[in-house]
């Protein structure tokens, strides 16, 4: 009897739970509010910067931000032609390039705090390569990947709850959780995306960087030079937890007839 009363409350709780992706419409679980993790996200985002160190070269550091304010616009715009405008209540864009030659990384947090590394620069080659990569990782934030992660690790972890439950009983483990969930993870490591959080980004990503001027074509080639530059060794942090390199591509390529109805060549 009582077996069967908890399972009515995990059903119903996470029935209750559950959230959809704006663009795609899949169901996911939500524990965690954006009014929650927006505050502890822009917080842990002013800690990295601090830690630093801000690259000084001015036309890398230019293209990020000059890429991501043309993402920004694209996805406000397309929010807004969804009725979805609310979704992006409390964001604060933000993008800085990190000077890190030896991570080959890009993430974006929850709120819209974009960090890019140098590492990746030369294999984005370029202002559309940036735009791949900028694309997929808001893709993430707008899709609220870092907060369906969180919330599957909190009831893992640490039973059902509340952020700000558990930020209240260990800020530490909260902001720790919060840094994994986002692919910015510390020596205690990431809670990786799923390929389906991946596939996802990916499709979001092309939308998204169509609307903003950027060829999609150019996707495909942007992972294809990833793939080079690992050299068929142990993946590098931006592919551990992706698809396939061959699904990845052949997918993109799959998405781009409909992510080239958005695009209009700036």
């Amino acid at each position: 009897m009582w077996k069967k009363i908890v399972i009515l409350v995990i059903v119903s709780f996470t029935i209750y739970a559950c959230a959809k992706v704006a663009v795609t419409g899949r169901n996911q679980l939500s524990l965690v509010s954006n009014s929650e993790i927006i505050p502890v996200a822009t917080q842990q985002y002013a800690d990295v910067l601090k830690k630093g160190p801000i690259s000084t070269n001015q036309e890398q550091t230019q293209m990020v931000k000059r890429v991501g304010v043309r993402i920004q616009k694209a996805v406000e715009q397309y929010m807004a032609q969804h009725n979805a405008s609310s979704e992006l209540d409390g964001f604060q864009w933000e993008f800085n390039l990190i000077d890190d030659p030896k991570t080959v990384n890009a993430w974006c947090m929850p709120g819209g705090k974009v960090a890019f590394y140098t590492g990746i620069m030369p294999i984005c080659k370029d202002e559309t390569g940036i735009a791949v990569v900028m694309g997929h990782e808001v893709a993430h934030a707008i899709a609220n990947h870092g907060r369906e992660r969180m919330s599957q690790q909190m009831i893992a972890q640490y039973g059902l709850g509340t952020l700000s439950s558990l930020m209240g009983a260990n800020p530490t483990a909260g902001k720790e959780l919060l840094m994994q969930a986002i692919g910015a993870g510390t020596n205690v490591g990431m809670l990786k995306f799923s390929r389906e959080h991946e596939s996802e980004a990916d499709h979001i990503g092309l939308i998204f960087m169509a609307m903003a001027g950027y060829d999609p074509n150019a996707a495909p080639k942007f992972w294809e030079r990833m793939v080079e530059a690992s050299g068929g060794s142990q993946p590098m942090e931006f592919l551990s937890t992706h698809p396939s390199h061959e699904t990845r591509i052949k997918d993109l390529q799959g998405w781009i007839p409909e992510a080239m109805t958005y695009y209009k060549k700036n």
